[in-house]
C-alpha cells in the first residue's frame, strides 16, 4: 500500500516537473492589462513585403497583434508595423482639444505630428495644411499604413482635418466629437470629406 502511494506521488511529481518546464514564464502588459505570451495557435508568419530580413512573428508578437487587432478593430496580418500600432493604440480615447499635442487633449495635427514623431522620428508641420503641402501624393488605391488622409467640405474648400491611415479603409485621427479614435473612411461623412492621401517621406 505505501510503495502505491510513494509511485503515485512519484508519478505526480514528474508530470508537475514537466508541466513547469515547458510554461510561458513571461507576459506582456498592454494598458494595464496583463496578456501572457502564450504560444499562438497561430503560424508564424513572415514579412511578405520584400524584407527577407524580417523576422518571423514570436508567441509574444502573436499576444500583442492579437491585442491592437481587438483594440484598433483591425484584421492584422501579423507583419505590420508594431510600433505604430502600439503608440495610435495607446492615443485612442485621448480627448478633443484645439491647439493642443498631448495625452491630456489633442486635435487632429496635434495627434499626427505626436505619432509621427514617437514612431518616425519625423517633425511634421503643425498644421494640416502644411503637412499636405510637404507629402508626396499617393492615389486612394495606393495608400499604405502610415500614409496621411487629409479631408476639406467641398471643392475649392481648405483643408480642416487628418489623420493616419492604418489599413482596411480605416484610419486614427482626433475627431472633435470623441477625440482620438479609428474611424473608416467608408463612413458617409468621411467619404464624402476625403479629399486626398499623401505619403511622408521617411528617409
Amino acid at each position: 500500500m505505501k510503495n502505491s502511494i510513494l509511485y503515485c506521488l512519484a508519478a505526480a511529481s514528474l508530470a508537475l516537473s514537466f508541466f513547469f518546464e515547458y510554461a510561458p514564464e513571461s507576459s506582456t502588459t498592454f494598458s494595464g492589462a496583463s496578456v501572457v505570451a502564450t504560444a499562438s495557435l497561430l503560424p508564424d508568419f513572415s514579412g511578405d513585403n520584400g524584407d527577407e530580413n524580417r523576422p518571423l512573428a514570436t508567441a509574444s508578437d502573436s499576444a500583442a497583434y492579437s491585442h491592437y487587432s481587438q483594440a484598433l478593430g483591425l484584421k492584422l496580418t501579423y507583419n505590420e508595423d508594431q510600433n505604430l500600432l502600439r503608440t495610435v493604440t495607446d492615443w485612442i480615447g485621448t480627448p478633443y482639444r484645439y491647439g493642443s499635442n498631448s495625452k491630456s487633449g489633442t486635435d487632429c495635427s496635434g495627434f499626427v505630428t505626436r505619432v509621427f514623431k514617437e514612431v518616425y522620428g519625423i517633425t511634421l508641420q503643425r498644421s494640416s495644411r502644411s503637412m499636405f503641402e510637404k507629402v508626396k501624393r499617393v492615389g486612394k488605391d495606393e495608400m499604405q499604413s502610415g500614409d496621411l488622409v487629409f479631408f476639406r467640405r467641398g471643392p475649392g474648400q481648405p483643408i480642416y482635418h487628418v489623420g493616419i491611415y492604418l489599413q482596411d479603409g480605416k484610419f486614427a485621427h482626433s475627431a472633435t466629437n470623441g477625440g482620438v479614435m479609428i474611424s473608416s473612411l467608408n463612413q458617409p461623412y468621411y467619404h464624402r470629406n476625403f479629399y486626398a492621401a499623401g505619403r511622408v517621406d521617411l528617409n
